[in-house]
This record gives structure tokens, sequence and C-alpha cells, in this order.
């Protein structure tokens, strides 16, 4: 417990900045509705928070390595609050997008110095305690972040602001902590051929997870007013989305740690092309049916990442696991980019159901991928237990690596 509380401070600015971070992007998706953007305009905007995202994953421990941990926290909070703040200035597609850049930055920046701070912290003995806290305070946030556009009016000033006094308040707990700053960790060298070379099936498979994560967050909310939410009701549309992830982990772990995982990963992708198909009938079944639905999808989709990352770890020995996580949330963000982009052009062609079509084909890519691998090389004779983990930094390899 005492381990616990000595981290208060830096759980309760993961908190914050959830609440902040993750009420921006549903936010963004109404106002944008509300301003007249289009379809193309808005996914363009969940594109730009991934690049900010990838910027500040790379450019974050660079710069911890330059002024320290809490001047590069400040630092990142301060751009996803300018960013923020800005939004009501200039009511233009391509400058939100812009200040997208910036919030996705802010948030990839803070998590880097938070997990760098954790990892300095945490010993063999108390690594699971601590980081499963620290899953259920970042799902929790998370969850909570979703419920916030119930209550935030789309295009508004009080809106904006109101999230952009959450981002600063994250500052107030870590930076007033007595916790003394650890040593800068050496930054992770970007190595994606690694993650290639290790294993073409993992790439494949954080790739359709950005793919499958990217596209229903950020293009979610435009789904959910295509097929008849109302804006009170997108909040619980997408936190039903995130609980459905978290409420899984443990069956998926479960699954992965005593099966071949390539058949684990092509089941997993092949039961979300199923719930895919299930959101499509669902979608004029009324609101709890959309909502079950949203449920079953994330339940189905969110654990991919992990395992995909653990049938990488499989291969790699110690000395390359942290370049190895580098390298998979690089691919992980390259799907992220991509999708936002590509599902809202294709609503705007095709309707509402397009984005669940482009989704389930990712996903079917997946499968014949996974079955072609199988074929060309036998399961890795040893295998890492599987870990839940958080899509949030570089440094996720560092602190949820297993002892020796």
């Amino acid at each position: 417990m005492r381990l616990i509380l000595s981290f208060t401070a830096l759980f309760l600015s993961i908190i914050l900045l959830q609440l902040s971070s993750g009420g921006v992007g549903p936010l963004d998706v109404l106002s944008g509705s509300e301003l007249g953007f289009s379809h193309g305009q808005i996914g363009l905007l969940g594109s730009a928070h991934f690049l900010g995202f990838f910027i500040g994953c790379w450019w974050a421990p660079r710069l911890m390595g330059s002024v320290g941990h809490s001047r590069a926290f400040a630092a990142f909070t301060a751009t996803g609050a300018i960013g923020l703040l800005a939004h009501m200035l200039v009511m233009d597609a391509y400058a939100w997008a812009l200040m997208r850049v910036a919030s996705g930055l802010c948030i990839a920046g803070c998590y880097t110095v938070i997990e760098a701070w954790l990892q300095s912290k945490v010993t063999n003995a108390t690594r699971g305690r601590a980081m499963g806290t620290y899953r259920m305070v970042d799902t929790g946030g998370s969850l909570v972040a979703q419920l916030l556009i119930g209550v935030l009016a789309p295009a508004s000033y009080v809106s904006y602001n109101l999230l952009a006094i959450l981002c600063c308040a994250a500052l107030l707990p870590l930076t007033l902590t007595r916790m003394s700053q650890p040593e800068t960790p050496s930054a992770p060298r970007l190595k994606p051929s690694l993650a290639w070379h290790l294993s073409p099936l993992a790439v494949a498979g954080v790739i359709v997870s950005g793919i499958s994560s990217a596209g229903f967050r950020m293009v979610g909310p435009l789904y959910g007013q295509e097929v008849g939410l109302a804006a009170s009701q997108i909040g619980y549309f997408l936190a039903a989305f995130v609980l459905g992830g978290a409420l899984v982990q443990l069956p998926a772990g479960w699954l992965a740690d005593r099966y071949d995982r390539r058949w684990v990963l092509i089941g997993a992708s092949g039961a979300a092309i199923l719930a895919s198909g299930v959101t499509l009938v669902l979608a004029s079944q009324g609101t709890i049916a959309i909502f079950t639905a949203a449920l079953l999808f994330g339940g189905l989709t969110f654990p991919i990442y992990s395992i995909s990352a653990a049938h990488a770890h499989d291969w790699a020995d110690d000395s390359q696991r942290v370049e190895l996580s580098a390298a998979l949330m690089f691919f992980y963000a390259v799907g992220a980019i991509v999708a936002p982009l590509v599902s809202s052009a294709l609503i705007t062609a095709f309707g509402p159901p397009a984005l669940f079509v482009f989704i389930a084909a990712g996903h079917l890519g997946l499968v014949l991928f996974g079955l072609i691998r199988m074929r060309r090389r036998a399961s890795a004779g040893t295998r890492n237990p599987y870990i839940w983990i958080p899509r949030t930094s570089f440094q996720a390899g560092r602190i949820f690596r297993r002892p020796r």
C-alpha cells in the first residue's frame, strides 16, 4: 500500500491527462459537425492527433535528457493546453488539425515522462502491483473521459476551456510531488526493421490494431451521429468500447499463454470480423443494441495489440525488448494515422456501414496473413507471459518487461 501511495501524484496526473485528452477527440467530431466540417476534415483531426502522438513518443526521451522530467512534463502540458484553448479562436478544420497535433504531442510526451518516472521507482518485487494499478487508473480515466462528451457542449469555448483546465491541472500533482526526479533513461532507438525481422505477423497485428482502435475512437462519434445517437449518448457508446476492451484482457491473456499465439491472434481477428458484422446488424435495433455492439467490438479488438506484442517478444532476447516495443508502437501509429482519414472518406462515399467494413477488411487481411505465416515458420520455443500493454509511449517496454 505504501508503494501505491508513493505513486499517487503520478496516477492523479494520469487521470487528469486522460480526462483532458480523452474528451477532446469526440468533442472535436461533434464540434466539427456543427461547424460544417466535411467527414474527411473530421477524419483529418483524428489522424493529426496520432501524428502528434508519434512525434511525442520519439521526442520526449530526448527532451527529458536535455531539461529533466519535470520541465519536459510542463512543456508538453503547456503544448496541449495551447492546442485546446486555440480551438475557439480559429474556426478552421486545418488549423484544428495543427491543434490536434499539439494534443497528441502532449499526451505522448506526458506519458513518456510518467512511465520513465515509474520505471525508475519500481523493483522486480513491486512491478506487478504498481503496473496493475497503473493499468486500472489509465483505463478508468479513459472510461470517464468518454462520458464527458455528454456534458460538453459542441463548438463551445466553455467546453474547450474546461478540458484545458484539466490539462493544466495535471501539472500540479507531478510538479509538487516530493519524489526525487529519476535519472534520465537512454532514449530507445527507433528500428522498425527489428520488429519486422523478428515477427512480420506481429507487425501486421499492431497495424490492424491501430486501424481498429483509431478508426472507432476518432470516427466512431461520426458513425454514432449517422445511426441516430444523440450527442449525450455518444459518450456511452465510446465508453462501452473501452469497457469491453478492459473486461476481456484476462481471458485473452489466459488463451494467449496456453495456446499458440498465432491461432489466438487469428481467432481474435476472425471474431473482430464477426463483431463488425454484428455492429452493422444492430445499428437499426435501438440504442441499447448499439451500445452492446460497441462493448462486443471493444472486447474483440482491444487485445490484438497485446497478443501481437507478446508474440513478437517470444522471438526477442532481453537486449532487444525496449527497442522492439518502440518499433511496435511505431507501426501502431502508422495504422492509427491512416485509419481516421480513410474511414471518414469511406463514410462520405458509402455511408456509416463503411467504417466497419473497412475495419473488417483489415482483420480479414490479418487472418490471411497469419495463416500464411504459420506455414512459413513453427511457433516460438520459449514464450513470455502475456502482458496487457497500454499503447502510451515508447517507454512502455521498460516498465512492463518481466524480470529475468
